[in-house]
Protein backbone atom coordinates (compact mmCIF):
# COMPACT_ATOMS: atom_id res chain seq x y z
CA UNK A 1 0.00 0.00 0.00
CA UNK A 2 1.70 3.59 -1.09
CA UNK A 3 2.25 5.48 1.95
CA UNK A 4 0.36 8.61 2.09
CA UNK A 5 3.48 10.94 1.82
CA UNK A 6 4.13 9.40 -1.30
CA UNK A 7 0.38 9.70 -2.80
CA UNK A 8 0.44 12.74 -1.75
CA UNK A 9 3.46 13.91 -3.63
CA UNK A 10 2.22 11.51 -6.55
CA UNK A 11 -1.34 13.56 -6.52
CA UNK A 12 1.15 16.87 -6.32
CA UNK A 13 2.90 15.71 -9.42
CA UNK A 14 -0.21 15.06 -11.41
CA UNK A 15 -1.54 18.22 -10.74
CA UNK A 16 1.42 20.02 -12.07
CA UNK A 17 1.64 17.83 -15.15
CA UNK A 18 -2.05 18.53 -15.91
CA UNK A 19 -1.64 22.45 -16.01
CA UNK A 20 -1.12 22.45 -19.85
CA UNK A 21 -3.82 20.19 -20.95
CA UNK A 22 -6.07 21.91 -18.40
CA UNK A 23 -5.28 25.03 -20.08
CA UNK A 24 -6.09 24.23 -23.55
CA UNK A 25 -9.11 22.52 -22.55
CA UNK A 26 -10.52 25.15 -20.73
CA UNK A 27 -10.24 27.54 -23.54
CA UNK A 28 -13.18 26.29 -24.82
CA UNK A 29 -12.35 22.86 -26.52
CA UNK A 30 -13.67 20.65 -24.30
CA UNK A 31 -17.58 21.82 -24.66
CA UNK A 32 -17.15 21.99 -27.99
CA UNK A 33 -16.38 18.43 -28.35
CA UNK A 34 -18.85 17.53 -26.04
CA UNK A 35 -22.15 18.71 -26.08
CA UNK A 36 -24.35 19.31 -23.13
CA UNK A 37 -26.59 16.52 -21.82
CA UNK A 38 -29.44 17.95 -23.42
CA UNK A 39 -31.93 20.72 -22.78
CA UNK A 40 -33.92 22.12 -19.83
CA UNK A 41 -36.79 24.17 -19.37
CA UNK A 42 -35.69 27.85 -18.89
CA UNK A 43 -38.75 30.49 -18.61
CA UNK A 44 -42.37 30.68 -19.76
CA UNK A 45 -42.95 34.55 -21.15
CA UNK A 46 -45.19 36.60 -23.19
CA UNK A 47 -44.69 35.94 -26.82
CA UNK A 48 -43.34 38.85 -29.01
CA UNK A 49 -42.77 39.38 -32.95
CA UNK A 50 -39.06 38.11 -32.87
CA UNK A 51 -40.20 35.01 -31.02
CA UNK A 52 -40.33 31.45 -33.63
CA UNK A 53 -43.92 30.82 -33.30
CA UNK A 54 -42.92 27.13 -33.00
CA UNK A 55 -42.17 27.68 -29.19
CA UNK A 56 -46.10 28.91 -28.46
CA UNK A 57 -47.22 26.61 -25.58
CA UNK A 58 -50.54 26.15 -26.23
CA UNK A 59 -51.66 25.17 -23.25
CA UNK A 60 -50.45 28.18 -21.26
CA UNK A 61 -51.48 30.42 -23.96
CA UNK A 62 -55.25 29.23 -24.01
CA UNK A 63 -55.54 29.81 -20.08
CA UNK A 64 -53.58 33.28 -20.18
CA UNK A 65 -55.63 34.60 -23.33
CA UNK A 66 -52.57 35.53 -24.92
CA UNK A 67 -49.51 34.31 -26.85
CA UNK A 68 -46.99 32.53 -24.37
CA UNK A 69 -43.91 30.62 -25.19
CA UNK A 70 -41.94 28.25 -23.71
CA UNK A 71 -37.81 29.21 -23.38
CA UNK A 72 -35.24 25.99 -23.04
CA UNK A 73 -31.63 26.15 -22.85
CA UNK A 74 -28.96 23.97 -23.44
CA UNK A 75 -27.37 22.18 -19.99
CA UNK A 76 -23.62 22.67 -20.28
CA UNK A 77 -22.61 20.25 -17.44
CA UNK A 78 -21.33 17.03 -18.72
CA UNK A 79 -20.96 13.89 -16.81
CA UNK A 80 -17.46 12.30 -17.24
CA UNK A 81 -16.64 8.73 -16.84
CA UNK A 82 -13.44 7.12 -16.01
CA UNK A 83 -13.51 3.42 -16.39
CA UNK A 84 -10.02 2.31 -15.23
CA UNK A 85 -8.87 -1.18 -16.37
CA UNK A 86 -6.41 -2.57 -13.14
CA UNK A 87 -6.63 -6.03 -14.14
CA UNK A 88 -2.74 -7.62 -13.71
CA UNK A 89 -1.58 -6.89 -17.48
CA UNK A 90 -1.49 -3.34 -16.23
CA UNK A 91 1.62 -4.27 -14.14
CA UNK A 92 4.01 -4.32 -17.04
CA UNK A 93 6.25 -1.86 -17.18
CA UNK A 94 9.24 -0.40 -15.58
CA UNK A 95 9.43 0.43 -11.89
CA UNK A 96 7.54 4.28 -11.88
CA UNK A 97 6.39 3.73 -15.37
CA UNK A 98 3.81 0.65 -15.81
CA UNK A 99 1.24 0.74 -18.17
CA UNK A 100 -1.32 1.10 -14.47
CA UNK A 101 0.11 4.23 -13.27
CA UNK A 102 0.23 5.56 -16.81
CA UNK A 103 -3.48 4.45 -16.56
CA UNK A 104 -4.22 6.38 -13.52
CA UNK A 105 -2.25 9.39 -14.29
CA UNK A 106 -4.20 9.87 -17.28
CA UNK A 107 -7.31 9.40 -15.58
CA UNK A 108 -6.24 11.91 -13.70
CA UNK A 109 -5.61 14.55 -16.31
CA UNK A 110 -8.92 14.35 -17.42
CA UNK A 111 -10.14 14.36 -14.31
CA UNK A 112 -9.11 17.43 -13.50
CA UNK A 113 -9.46 19.04 -16.88
CA UNK A 114 -13.08 17.73 -16.58
CA UNK A 115 -13.68 19.51 -13.13
CA UNK A 116 -12.07 22.88 -14.57
CA UNK A 117 -15.08 22.82 -16.49
CA UNK A 118 -17.60 22.49 -13.77
CA UNK A 119 -18.47 19.00 -15.05
CA UNK A 120 -19.22 15.75 -12.76
CA UNK A 121 -16.84 13.15 -12.67
CA UNK A 122 -16.91 9.62 -11.94
CA UNK A 123 -14.81 6.40 -11.94
CA UNK A 124 -15.03 2.52 -12.46
CA UNK A 125 -12.31 0.61 -11.71
CA UNK A 126 -12.27 -3.31 -12.82
CA UNK A 127 -10.76 -6.45 -13.28
CA UNK A 128 -13.12 -9.12 -14.11
CA UNK A 129 -15.48 -7.48 -11.76
CA UNK A 130 -15.97 -3.84 -10.78
CA UNK A 131 -13.16 -3.15 -8.35
CA UNK A 132 -14.57 0.63 -7.37
CA UNK A 133 -17.51 2.53 -8.23
CA UNK A 134 -17.11 6.04 -7.18
CA UNK A 135 -20.60 8.27 -8.81
CA UNK A 136 -20.28 11.31 -10.66
CA UNK A 137 -19.77 14.73 -8.49
CA UNK A 138 -18.29 18.28 -8.88
CA UNK A 139 -16.05 19.69 -6.99
CA UNK A 140 -12.22 19.89 -6.79
CA UNK A 141 -12.43 17.74 -3.18
CA UNK A 142 -14.16 15.04 -5.37
CA UNK A 143 -11.96 14.61 -8.04
CA UNK A 144 -8.78 14.83 -5.48
CA UNK A 145 -10.38 12.15 -3.51
CA UNK A 146 -10.63 10.59 -6.97
CA UNK A 147 -7.15 10.39 -7.81
CA UNK A 148 -5.76 9.40 -4.27
CA UNK A 149 -8.37 6.60 -4.89
CA UNK A 150 -6.92 5.44 -7.95
CA UNK A 151 -3.04 5.73 -7.13
CA UNK A 152 -3.44 3.98 -3.79
CA UNK A 153 -5.98 1.03 -5.17
CA UNK A 154 -5.15 -2.40 -4.84
CA UNK A 155 -7.05 -4.73 -7.29
CA UNK A 156 -8.14 -8.19 -5.45
CA UNK A 157 -8.76 -10.02 -8.74
CA UNK A 158 -6.25 -9.87 -11.61
CA UNK A 159 -8.60 -10.87 -14.98
CA UNK A 160 -10.19 -8.84 -17.75
CA UNK A 161 -13.56 -8.22 -18.58
CA UNK A 162 -14.58 -5.63 -20.47
CA UNK A 163 -17.84 -6.32 -21.44
CA UNK A 164 -19.07 -6.90 -17.74
CA UNK A 165 -17.57 -3.20 -16.85
CA UNK A 166 -19.36 -1.73 -19.99
CA UNK A 167 -22.67 -3.47 -18.32
CA UNK A 168 -21.56 -2.30 -15.15
CA UNK A 169 -21.54 1.43 -16.79
CA UNK A 170 -25.06 0.80 -18.95
CA UNK A 171 -26.54 -0.25 -15.36
CA UNK A 172 -25.55 2.87 -13.59
CA UNK A 173 -25.47 5.59 -15.80
CA UNK A 174 -29.23 7.18 -16.29
CA UNK A 175 -28.29 10.31 -18.14
CA UNK A 176 -26.04 10.59 -21.46
CA UNK A 177 -22.29 10.62 -20.49
CA UNK A 178 -18.89 10.75 -21.80
CA UNK A 179 -16.85 8.06 -20.89
CA UNK A 180 -13.04 7.30 -21.04
CA UNK A 181 -12.60 3.79 -21.34
CA UNK A 182 -8.57 3.24 -20.30
CA UNK A 183 -7.72 -0.09 -20.63
CA UNK A 184 -4.23 -1.88 -22.54
CA UNK A 185 -7.26 -3.73 -23.85
CA UNK A 186 -5.53 -7.13 -23.70
CA UNK A 187 -8.53 -10.00 -23.18
CA UNK A 188 -9.67 -12.94 -24.76
CA UNK A 189 -13.56 -12.37 -23.86
CA UNK A 190 -15.23 -10.85 -26.34
CA UNK A 191 -17.06 -7.05 -25.97
CA UNK A 192 -18.19 -6.02 -28.60
CA UNK A 193 -21.94 -5.99 -28.24
CA UNK A 194 -21.39 -4.10 -24.73
CA UNK A 195 -19.07 -1.49 -26.87
CA UNK A 196 -21.72 -0.72 -29.62
CA UNK A 197 -24.45 -0.47 -26.81
CA UNK A 198 -22.78 1.61 -24.41
CA UNK A 199 -21.51 3.88 -27.38
CA UNK A 200 -24.67 4.52 -28.64
CA UNK A 201 -26.70 5.87 -25.29
CA UNK A 202 -23.57 7.63 -24.11
CA UNK A 203 -20.19 9.69 -25.85
CA UNK A 204 -17.75 6.60 -25.49
CA UNK A 205 -13.91 6.88 -26.18
CA UNK A 206 -10.99 4.23 -25.87
CA UNK A 207 -8.02 5.21 -24.50
CA UNK A 208 -5.61 1.82 -25.52
CA UNK A 209 -2.05 2.05 -22.93
CA UNK A 210 0.99 0.05 -24.53
CA UNK A 211 4.11 -0.44 -23.67
CA UNK A 212 6.83 -0.89 -26.14
CA UNK A 213 8.38 -4.25 -25.15
CA UNK A 214 4.98 -5.69 -25.47
CA UNK A 215 4.83 -4.27 -29.52
CA UNK A 216 8.78 -5.82 -29.99
CA UNK A 217 11.19 -7.25 -28.05
CA UNK A 218 14.82 -5.88 -28.49
CA UNK A 219 17.48 -8.28 -29.18
CA UNK A 220 18.12 -9.98 -26.00
CA UNK A 221 18.50 -13.92 -24.80
CA UNK A 222 16.21 -16.51 -23.90
CA UNK A 223 13.55 -15.30 -21.28
CA UNK A 224 11.41 -16.72 -18.99
CA UNK A 225 7.61 -14.83 -19.74
CA UNK A 226 4.91 -15.20 -17.25
CA UNK A 227 1.22 -14.42 -18.09
CA UNK A 228 0.10 -11.85 -15.21
CA UNK A 229 -3.44 -12.88 -15.63
CA UNK A 230 -3.22 -16.80 -15.50
CA UNK A 231 0.15 -17.53 -14.17
CA UNK A 232 1.24 -19.07 -17.23
CA UNK A 233 4.63 -19.17 -18.04
CA UNK A 234 6.33 -19.41 -21.60
CA UNK A 235 9.28 -19.12 -22.96
CA UNK A 236 10.99 -17.17 -25.48
CA UNK A 237 14.32 -16.77 -27.53
CA UNK A 238 14.68 -12.99 -27.95
CA UNK A 239 18.30 -13.67 -29.27
CA UNK A 240 16.79 -15.14 -32.66
CA UNK A 241 15.52 -12.85 -35.24
CA UNK A 242 12.61 -15.61 -36.84
CA UNK A 243 11.24 -15.88 -32.89
CA UNK A 244 11.40 -11.87 -32.75
CA UNK A 245 9.69 -11.51 -36.46
CA UNK A 246 6.70 -14.12 -35.53
CA UNK A 247 6.40 -12.32 -31.87
CA UNK A 248 5.93 -8.75 -33.79
CA UNK A 249 3.61 -10.54 -36.47
CA UNK A 250 1.19 -12.10 -33.25
CA UNK A 251 1.48 -8.89 -31.55
CA UNK A 252 0.63 -6.83 -34.80
CA UNK A 253 -2.25 -8.92 -35.40
CA UNK A 254 -3.77 -8.86 -32.01
CA UNK A 255 -3.77 -5.27 -32.02
CA UNK A 256 -5.07 -4.90 -35.71
CA UNK A 257 -8.32 -6.81 -34.56
CA UNK A 258 -8.48 -4.43 -31.32
CA UNK A 259 -8.35 -1.83 -33.55
CA UNK A 260 -11.06 -3.01 -36.06
CA UNK A 261 -13.19 -4.07 -33.41
CA UNK A 262 -13.09 -0.21 -32.35
CA UNK A 263 -13.79 0.42 -35.43
CA UNK A 264 -17.00 -1.83 -36.09
CA UNK A 265 -18.62 -0.44 -32.89
CA UNK A 266 -17.94 3.50 -34.29
CA UNK A 267 -15.52 4.12 -31.15
CA UNK A 268 -12.72 6.69 -31.52
CA UNK A 269 -9.08 5.45 -30.05
CA UNK A 270 -6.19 7.53 -27.89
CA UNK A 271 -2.79 5.12 -28.68
CA UNK A 272 -0.68 6.09 -25.82
CA UNK A 273 2.92 4.41 -25.25
CA UNK A 274 4.11 4.27 -21.12
CA UNK A 275 6.73 7.17 -20.88
CA UNK A 276 5.71 9.33 -23.16
CA UNK A 277 4.21 12.76 -22.49
CA UNK A 278 0.20 12.03 -22.90
CA UNK A 279 -0.60 15.85 -23.72
CA UNK A 280 -0.02 15.58 -27.78
CA UNK A 281 -1.72 12.73 -28.31
CA UNK A 282 -4.68 13.59 -26.03
CA UNK A 283 -4.56 17.06 -27.39
CA UNK A 284 -4.62 16.10 -31.23
CA UNK A 285 -7.40 13.42 -30.60
CA UNK A 286 -9.55 16.76 -29.05
CA UNK A 287 -8.76 18.90 -32.12
CA UNK A 288 -9.62 15.95 -34.37
CA UNK A 289 -12.78 15.82 -32.76
CA UNK A 290 -13.47 19.58 -32.68
CA UNK A 291 -12.91 18.97 -36.60
CA UNK A 292 -15.25 16.17 -36.91
CA UNK A 293 -18.24 18.17 -35.17
CA UNK A 294 -17.89 20.97 -37.29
Amino acid sequence: MMQTRELLAKVRKIEIRSRRLVEELTGGAWHSVYKGRGIEFSEVREYTPDDDVRDIDWNVTARMGTPYIKKYVEERELTVILAVDASASLSFGKAGSSKREEAAGIAALLALSAIRNNDKVGLLVFTDKTELWLPPKSGKSHVLRLIRDLLAFEPESTGTDIGHAMDSLAKNLKRKSVIFLISDFISDLPYEKQLKILNIRHDLTAIRISDKMEVGFPKLSMLSLEDAETGEISWFDAASAKARSLFGKKVKEKRNAVAELFRRAKVDVVELFCGEDPVVPIMNFFRMRRRKNG
